[in-house]
């Protein structure tokens, strides 16, 4: 007979995984061990295991999550959002909003994804595409002679660079707010970046 879950199974999953996030990002994903996942949850390998049967899917279940709650704010910023500048400024504000809490899965998105399984990586990259997508739309739409050009990927891959490294010098309360840096890191885009393309590629086609 199959082990009935506990009322708290989903609660106590959430805990595992947003403490070996902070493992991971701390000591690298070779660098934890299962026996520490579960001294830093406060649980017995045993129990660990009732949960996740290797340190693999733990990683997994932290990207997965993490890239699918930032997929779902982004889709629904792109559901009320007028399209174009609208949406790429709001687009950054609402990833920024949700790196606040999780710094840790965030670097350990950026840092160990490539070390699943290519059939684990190829879900959790598809979920990075949908990311990716939306923003070169917002691109694409604000700067129409863009938009279909070798300039668009590397616009909008820019964009994310400035947003999601932002961690490595950003610090709550000094400087700029979350929300002005991610409106600063699309203006520099939205206002330039036509510009700059010109400049650096020469006629787009």
């Amino acid at each position: 007979m199959a082990r009935t879950r506990a009322l708290d199974y989903a609660e106590k999953r959430d805990v595992i995984l947003r403490r070996s996030a902070q493992l991971f990002a701390r000591h690298g994903y070779t660098g934890t061990s299962i026996s520490m996942i579960a001294e830093a949850c406060g649980v017995s390998k045993a129990l660990l295991y009732h949960y996740y049967p290797d340190k693999e899917a733990v990683l997994f279940d932290i990207l997965h999550s993490h890239l699918g709650e930032l997929v779902a704010r982004a889709e629904a910023v792109a559901g009320a959002t007028a399209p174009g500048a609208p949406l790429l400024l709001a687009m950054g504000e609402a990833l920024l909003d949700v790196y606040r809490d999780s710094h840790a899965e965030h670097q350990v998105q950026l840092a160990n994804l490539h070390l699943l399984p290519d059939e684990r990586q190829a879900i959790l990259r598809q979920l990075e595409r949908r990311l990716v997508d939306i923003a070169a739309g917002a691109i694409a739409a604000a700067l129409p002679d863009i938009a279909g050009t070798a300039a668009l990927k590397p616009l909008t891959m820019s964009w994310f660079g400035m947003i999601n490294w932002h961690y490595l010098w950003f610090r709550e309360g000094r400087g700029l707010s979350r929300g002005a840096y991610a409106r600063l890191a699309s203006h520099l885009i939205l206002s330039g970046g036509e510009a700059a393309a010109r400049r650096a590629l020469g006629p787009m086609a």
